[in-house]
């Protein structure tokens, strides 16, 4: 008897243990939830923060856009305009990193790849050999200032020995330097631009926008590079009457600036693609005002998996939207790669499309440069540079195999460019018909290029097999 109550004692001990063990880990788990659920509308409050504030921004572009629009009667002051914007995005540049910038004087600086966001670079018996010498306070007090690529983007370049034999010195406040100043003042040395101009393809292919546009303007560089497009398109063997081209894409993509014309989804750079390729059929995914990352509406990486499964290409032009948005936060890092930043994003957007597309061949385009960027980066200084964006797609278009369309470095269609603005882009970042064309006949000249090297690596193949 004994033996079975002190078994039934046992019993309810063990029940009371059960029970009071599971309303622990209720507690714990109700605890636990609660946290999470602070957390998650802590995050929710500055996610709808930072959308507040890019809901602003892009209805400022929209007045800058109509602004723009209203000046292209006037070339002359349109250009003047542009160049003072350009400027004042460099003073608020420069005022954000004043803080953390050091002055640097009294040494010899020479061999660096960049001097730049210094409050002072003066004092020095020597600045030289830099690829670039740009975007500081000061460059002055100095024995010499000589045998740059650039020194540009500076509030002064003054009081210097000599400030000579440099590639380009433009865009600064120069006074006060006893030696003269040498530069390339962007006049054309004859009347026919695709004769006197060519020998600048027979510079690297990788040249920076800043390297190009110390050669010519971008109307001329548009010229010749639209000229060399067609020649590719003319030449195109390529079969592609079976291939399906998806384009995945913001406002440009979607030919904005057209929509009151009748039709006009003709004119967009997908639809004058497939009438250049004949293609079997190419699909037009562009949504105005999307970004590539989630800080903003219809984000790439929320919708790539609208491209059908079946297509043979897929180009993704985007950035312009990420440019007027994201600020150091959401930019984010290469080494990080979080969610809800540039970096994050673009990088779950590159190798989704790499898992879920294998047999696709995939174009990354970077943006176009546009003077947008700038006018609003003059009143915002927590935007970045667009340079900021392309490199990070450029370098993880490099890491997923992708090819690589440079717009922003090719100099084409670029706003910065009055003449460029007039002729093809009237709002400073949308195209007109022929900006469209234009746009479509590089991009088809880019596809004709690959699928000829992809024809004869298999040519230079079946040879090798005969042999």
């Amino acid at each position: 008897m004994k033996e079975i109550k002190r078994n039934s004692v046992r019993d309810y001990l063990l029940i009371v243990i059960c029970i009071l063990t599971a309303v622990l880990v209720a507690v714990v788990g109700l605890k636990a939830y609660s946290v999470y659920r602070e957390e998650t509308a802590e995050e929710r409050k500055k996610y709808e923060e930072i959308l507040a504030r890019n809901t602003e921004a892009q209805n400022r572009v929209l007045e800058m856009e109509a602004e723009i629009a209203s000046m292209t009667s006037d070339k002359e002051s349109l250009q003047a305009f542009i160049d003072e914007k350009v400027l004042a995005a460099e003073e608020a540049r420069r005022r954000k990193e004043a803080e953390k910038a050091m002055s640097i004087s009294g040494n010899t600086i020479s061999g660096n790849i960049s001097i730049s966001g210094n409050i002072s670079v003066s004092g020095n018996i020597s600045i030289s050999g830099n690829t670039s010498v740009s975007g500081n306070m000061s460059v002055s007090g100095n024995a010499s200032v000589s045998g740059n690529m650039s020194v540009s983007g500076n509030a002064s370049v003054s009081g210097n020995m000599s400030v000579s034999g440099n590639a380009s010195v433009s865009g600064n406040t120069i006074s006060g330097n006893l030696a003269g100043i040498n530069y390339y003042d962007g006049s054309m040395t004859g009347n026919s631009i695709f004769d006197e101009w060519r020998f600048i393809y027979e510079q690297p292919e990788n040249m920076t926008l800043e390297e190009r546009r110390l050669l010519r303007t971008s109307y001329e560089e548009t010229l010749e590079v639209n000229q060399s497009d067609r020649e590719w398109i003319a030449e195109n063997t390529y079969d592609f009457s079976q291939m399906k081209i998806a384009c995945l894409g913001d406002s440009i993509t979607a030919a904005a600036n057209l929509e009151d014309e009748e039709n006009y989804e003709q004119y967009a750079y997908p639809a004058r693609l497939k009438e250049l390729l004949g293609a079997e059929a190419v699909y037009n995914l562009g949504i105005g005002g999307s970004s590539i990352g989630r800080y903003w509406a219809d984000a790439f990486v929320d919708r790539y998996t609208e491209i059908p499964e079946d297509v043979d290409i897929i180009i993704v032009m985007g950035g312009t939207n990420d440019g007027f948005c994201v600020s150091d936060e959401e930019f984010g890092s290469m080494e990080d790669r979080e969610y809800r930043t540039f970096c994050g994003d673009l990088d779950e957007l590159m190798s989704g499309l790499r898992e879920d597309y294998p047999d696709a061949v995939i174009f990354f385009a970077t943006p176009l440069p546009n003077v947008l960027q700038d006018y609003l980066m003059s009143e915002r200084d927590y935007l970045l540079p667009q340079k900021n964006f392309v490199d990070v797609m450029l370098t993880m278009a490099e890491e997923y195999d992708f090819e690589i369309i440079d717009l922003y470095n090719s100099n084409i269609l670029d706003s910065h460019d009055a003449n460029v603005i007039a002729e093809y882009m009237p709002d400073g970042v949308h195209a007109n018909q022929t900006g469209y064309q234009i746009l479509a006949e590089h991009f088809a000249s880019e596809i004709v290029k690959y699928y000829d090297e992809v024809e004869a690596v298999e040519d230079e193949g079946r040879v090798s097999a005969v042999q």
